[in-house]
């Protein structure tokens, strides 16, 4: 049968992650299958490249099908956003060999995690950042941010619950950027605007809840309550609750999927 790949964005907002939950609870690979099978007729089941929590976007997430459909394979975006809610697109379609698994096959994931910093909240924009009203040192939560570089053991950045083997991980990327005024949604010289953080982080894989993990970490950083030269002694540490809070999951997105 071929191997369809698409790579689709979502609003995680509504949804309880990626992951087909029991009991028809709502989920992105369950809407994705039923709109599927309304297409085919057949009973398919999606492979996703990472299983994105409860609020959590994608902007390309990946994944992988087999069909026996004679839809043509540049026809399948269009069938599916035909059918699907308007908070998840399908951006692409392609076959791929017989043995691409959306999962297995990936090199590397990225992410994005986007903290809002102003006085007050803007309604527009809290579904996708992390609002925080208090001014953060970034300069200070970029030199943390290096830390994570490189391979290490991210035990301390894993939540309970985990099915991991191995907290082992390699990050190629972690960094910061400011977006001032609020990425071009407002005017930069706007009264109390504020900016975006944008938190970049690429790795060979992430164990649960890492991303947010990280960042509740890096906003302790950036309030002064802890100093980036106390970050590897967190990581060395292997214990979950040297880390703080965990950061909420609408700032986190998931960027780009490496093959």
């Amino acid at each position: 049968m071929p191997n369809i790949k698409l790579v689709i964005s979502y609003d995680g907002t509504e949804y309880h992650g990626f992951q087909v939950q029991p009991d028809g609870i709502r989920t992105i690979q369950g809407v994705l299958e039923e709109t599927i099978t309304a297409l085919t007729g057949e009973a398919v089941r999606l492979i996703g490249a990472g299983r994105t929590d409860s609020g959590v976007h994608a902007l390309a997430q990946v994944v992988n099908f087999h069909t026996t459909s004679p839809i043509p394979v540049e026809r399948w975006p269009i069938a599916l956003n035909n059918k699907l809610p308007q908070d998840i697109r399908v951006l692409k379609a392609e076959e791929v060999p017989a043995d691409f698994h959306a999962r297995y096959s990936a090199r590397a994931k990225s992410y994005r995690y986007l903290i809002g910093v102003a006085p007050l909240p803007n309604p527009l924009l809290m579904r996708y950042t992390w609002w925080v009203g208090q001014p953060l040192d970034v300069p200070k939560m970029a030199e943390a941010a290096a830390h994570f570089l490189g391979k290490q053991d991210f035990t301390s950045f894993q939540t309970a619950g985990s099915s991991a083997q191995t907290a082992v991980r390699t990050v190629y990327q972690s960094q910061f950027r400011v977006l001032s005024g609020f990425a071009g949604l407002l005017e930069p010289e706007a009264p109390d605007a504020g900016q975006i953080v944008a938190y970049d982080i690429t790795a060979d894989g992430f164990v649960y809840n890492m991303v947010r993990n990280i960042v509740g970490l890096l906003y302790r950083v950036g309030l002064g309550l802890i100093e980036p030269a106390e970050v590897p002694g967190i990581i060395e540490a292997k214990d979950r609750s040297a880390v703080g809070r965990l950061a909420p999951p609408q700032g986190l997105w998931l960027t780009k999927v490496w093959y």
